[in-house]
């Protein structure tokens, strides 16, 4: 199931997106929240006469670095002993046509397309037989960086937290195996990233029984798992897209910040 939250008429909502055609999308709109069981009212309205909101409102953002081989090779880095976990705050959160404002304290803004895992429930010291049972779904997400930043300052708070830093969306798809996945992103149409989820060097397992031995995540929490090799410049007026096998494209526009 593809679940999207919107907005329609001042009021927000969960739906389930039904479908295949773009032209012929609707929105089966959900019986409260969908963190747990839940029921389809029935109500259906077209995607085209709603707004795409962030698919889920976060709590905390939980990102991993350096999770590709490549990725790490091409920022002259090496592949960590353990996963390097950074935060990304709730604020940073924007959704899918929602545009990206580029920092007035950076010049050199990147991409970083990348596979997020939406948590679907209240979890501490998850065991690895039980990870699947905290997933809600997956989503596309894109973490922003300022890459200048990240490099003379020792913490990436700033670079990688500053509003409208982590895009997501479209919808989240909880059935989904995230196993091997093709990554992509495109620039103005221009492929920068391409890769498969298969090259993480640790898996979303491996990632979600690290975290939680030392936090408690809570429903509506993300996950970033790492981005593949090729990041490169955004610059104003530029659109980004970021498309995940089996879930959808994520996109937004680059503007100036106001």
């Amino acid at each position: 199931m593809r679940i999207a939250r919107f907005s329609i008429d001042g009021n927000v909502a969960f739906g389930a997106v039904e479908g295949q055609s773009p032209d012929d999308l609707v929105l089966d709109i959900i019986k409260g929240i969908p963190f747990g069981e839940f029921e389809l009212s029935g109500t259906k309205v077209p995607l085209s006469k709603v707004r795409l909101l962030p698919p889920v409102l976060p709590s905390k953002v939980v990102a991993i670095g350096r999770n590709y081989a490549e990725h790490a090779a091409e920022l002259g880095n090496e592949v960590p002993d353990v996963p390097i976990a950074f935060f990304k705050p709730s604020t940073s959160v924007t959704g899918p046509g929602d545009p990206i404002a580029y920092p007035s304290f950076s010049d050199d803004l990147q991409h970083e397309a990348e596979l997020a895992v939406v948590i679907g429930r209240m979890c501490r010291e998850v065991p690895r037989e039980r990870v699947k049972d905290v997933i809600l779904g997956y989503t596309c997400a894109n973490d922003v960086t300022a890459r200048d930043v990240q490099k003379r300052e020792k913490q990436w708070a700033r670079a990688k937290g500053f509003d409208s830093a982590c895009p997501l969306g479209p919808w989240v798809e909880t059935d989904l195996d995230p196993s091997d996945l093709a990554i992509q992103c495109t620039v103005n149409g221009e492929q920068r990233q391409l890769g498969r989820t298969s090259e993480m060097v640790r898996s979303i397992e491996d990632l979600i029984v690290h975290i939680t031995e030392a936090m408690t995540l809570l429903p509506g929490d993300v996950i970033l798992t790492g981005t593949p090799a090729g990041v490169g410049p955004l610059n104003v007026g530029d659109e980004v897209a970021v498309t995940i096998e089996g879930i959808g494209t994520l996109t937004n526009k680059v503007i100036k910040r106001g």
